[in-house]
């Protein structure tokens, strides 16, 4: 090799040298300094005693989870054929929320017709005991959460929207705050639609049931713990007569609540809007229970 392109070669690999260590650093440490802000999503499998069987959920940590002592807990529920992941996977922004509203989000796979109920009808469908009372147990006791009902929230979409108020109401001792998203907070005109007889029976032996276990209904049934609650439904919505109803009912019961509609329909686009209100609603509840 020619002794000027010998030096100059050997010139260009220190330089490379010197030029590529701080590159590597520089891009080690900004993956790692995005790492350190981002939310952790975890994947935990939950144990029911009382179905004998394990589901799984999704939980979303805020970045800050090591830092600080505990959080308050939103349990966020999926709709009629739904799955655990399926808010994640629609709505990744929650990963930001949690982070912004400093407080965790769970998200419990309940079956893909239970309405989140414990079948009067069927024994092997105990939906209502498993989020109320199995979930928050295991998040709880593997988690840095606040353990009691004013830390924790729980609402969903749809058949969850069902879920976040009848869960709320019947377990007011569990949850502090509550809230439903385009629900199916009425279950008497749906007879035909989504397998709720499955669940709950049909209308001629067990009519009785279509009126008891409707939100509608439930609400008659003030609990002895307030509730902070939030109801949310696009105009759009075959659900809207319904919530409307469900508002206009609660007003007249006295019952404290914020009532949201706005324009659209019964779809992911109007649901990834109206999660983060919620959100909100929820922090602004933790807020002023002094939960932090």
């Amino acid at each position: 090799m020619h002794p000027c392109r010998k030096n100059n070669y050997v010139y260009l690999n220190w330089l490379m040298k010197l030029c590529v260590k701080p590159f590597i650093f520089l891009l080690f440490f900004s993956c790692y300094n995005n790492s350190s802000n981002a939310a952790g999503v975890d994947t935990v499998s939950i144990g029911s005693k009382i179905m004998h069987k394990e589901l799984k959920c999704i939980v979303i940590k805020p970045a800050t989870y090591k830092k600080k002592k505990e959080f308050p807990v939103v349990y966020l529920l999926h709709g009629h054929s739904g799955w655990y992941a399926n808010w994640i996977l629609r709505v990744p922004e929650l990963k930001t929320w949690a982070e912004e509203y400093q407080l965790m989000i769970v998200c419990p796979d309940g079956g893909f017709n239970s309405w989140y109920v414990d079948s009067p009808v069927d024994s092997t469908v105990r939906f209502e005991t498993y989020i109320a009372k199995e979930v928050p147990a295991y998040i709880d006791a593997h988690y840095k959460t606040i353990k009691t009902r004013n830390g924790r929230a729980i609402t969903g979409l749809s058949m969850g929207g069902h879920g976040g108020l009848f869960l709320g109401f019947r377990h007011a001792d569990v949850f502090g705050t509550c809230g439903s998203m385009s629900g199916g907070v009425d279950l008497q005109p749906f007879k035909k639609n989504w397998q709720i007889a499955q669940k709950i029976g049909d209308t001629v032996n067990y009519a009785a049931n279509w009126v008891n276990y409707s939100v509608m209904t439930l609400v008659e049934q003030k609990p002895k713990d307030s509730l902070a609650i939030i109801i949310d439904c696009g105009t759009e919505d075959f659900f809207y007569e319904v919530n409307g109803k469900l508002h206009q009912k609660m007003i007249g019961l006295k019952i404290a609540h914020d009532y949201i509609e706005r324009p659209g329909k019964h779809d992911w686009n109007y649901w990834r809007n109206a999660v983060q209100y919620q959100l909100l609603f929820f922090r602004k509840y933790f807020n002023s229970s002094d939960v932090k």
